[in-house]
C-alpha cells in the first residue's frame, strides 16, 4: 500500500515539493529485492498513485487558475506566467511528458496545465502515457539498484 501513497505524495500539488522521489525509489527497491512485491504488482501501484496526483493537480489548476491570476503574487509575475502558459499551450504534450520526469516541477506542471486551458481529454491521454513511461523507468531503476545491492 505504501507504493501508491508515496507515488501520490511526490506528485501531489503542494506536498510534491516536500516529498522526495528517493523515498519511493528506496521503498520500491527494498520491496522488490526482498521479494515482497514483483514488478507486475509494484509498477501499476506507482502508476496509479502518480496518475491520481497529476489529475488532482490538473483539476486544481483548472478550478483555481483564474483566481490565481488575480492574486498580487501572480500580478507581479504576470510576464513570466504568461510566457510559461504560452509554452504550455504551444508545447503542452512535451511539457506534461518532461514535467513527469523532473522532480522539482513534477507537482507544479499539472496545475499550470490545468490553468492554461488544455482540454481534459488531451491532458488525460498525455498524462497516462507520461505516467506509464515514468513507472517503467521506475521499474528499470528498481531492477538496476536491486542488482547493485548484495
Amino acid at each position: 500500500m505504501s507504493i501508491p501513497v508515496l507515488a501520490f505524495l511526490e506528485a501531489c500539488p503542494g506536498l510534491g515539493l516536500l516529498a522526495s522521489g528517493i523515498l519511493l525509489l528506496s521503498v520500491a527497491t527494498f520491496l522488490y529485492s526482498e521479494q515482497l512485491l514483483i514488478l507486475q504488482q509494484l509498477l501499476p501501484m506507482a502508476f496509479a498513485g502518480a496518475c491520481i496526483a497529476d489529475h488532482l493537480g490538473f483539476y486544481v489548476g483548472r478550478g483555481f487558475g483564474a483566481k490565481f491570476h488575480a492574486t498580487a503574487w501572480a500580478k507581479k509575475r504576470a510576464a513570466q506566467l504568461n510566457r510559461t502558459e504560452g509554452y504550455i499551450l504551444n508545447h503542452g504534450a512535451s511539457a506534461i511528458l518532461i514535467g513527469r520526469f523532473v522532480p522539482a516541477i513534477r507537482s507544479l506542471v499539472p496545475i499550470m496545465v490545468g490553468g492554461s486551458g488544455i482540454s481534459k481529454l488531451k491532458f488525460s491521454l498525455i498524462d497516462v502515457l507520461a505516467c506509464a513511461l515514468w513507472s517503467s523507468a521506475l521499474g528499470l531503476l528498481v531492477v538496476g539498484l536491486e542488482t547493485l545491492i548484495p
